[in-house]
């Protein structure tokens, strides 16, 4: 079921940027998690707000930062650039795409993100971890999250899982 919503080009070279990460850029500059939003009048997906590692140098625990972003109410996309380490390697840095339709928002507004998640699924290739969280006892625990991210995940954004 499409719903005709398109990907504005902001959120493509957004996505594009995240998923091409230069060793030789500046680090504070780096995108770590953007929110996206359906725009109806623009009848598109558009940014809503975006967080560099500049803006998180306060934040304790970027995971916590992460939960904390969604809203009971409302329905959201995100894409979150997630530091974890395991067992086996050090560091590892993967992308995670998350629809945020929670339980307790209006039916309407789940149905038309739920209808367009496709649009911006086509442009996620690459993109490892595709989450649908209804509600934060799907993945609101470190623990819970850590393991969708994978075996032997020990830290999640430098805190023990």
């Amino acid at each position: 079921m499409a719903s005709g919503v398109k990907v504005t080009d902001a959120v493509k070279d957004l996505i594009n940027e995240m998923k091409v990460v230069k060793n030789d850029a500046d680090q504070n500059e780096r995108v770590r998690l953007v929110i996206f939003r359906i725009d109806d009048s623009e009848g598109a997906i558009v940014v809503d707000k975006i967080y560099r590692q500049k803006d998180l140098a306060d934040v304790d625990d970027v995971f916590k930062f992460f939960i904390g972003l969604l809203d009971s109410k409302v329905c959201r996309y995100l894409m979150y650039d997630c530091h974890f380490e395991t067992k086996e390697s050090s560091r590892k840095e993967e992308l995670v795409a998350v629809m945020w339709a929670p339980d307790t928002a209006p039916i309407k507004e789940k149905m038309k993100y739920a209808s367009s998640k496709d649009s911006l699924k086509k442009i996620q290739t690459g993109v490892k971890h595709m989450l649908e969280m209804n509600d934060l006892s799907d993945y609101g625990t470190r623990e819970s999250f850590a393991e969708r991210m994978g075996k032997g995940v020990v830290k999640l954004e430098g805190h023990a899982v």
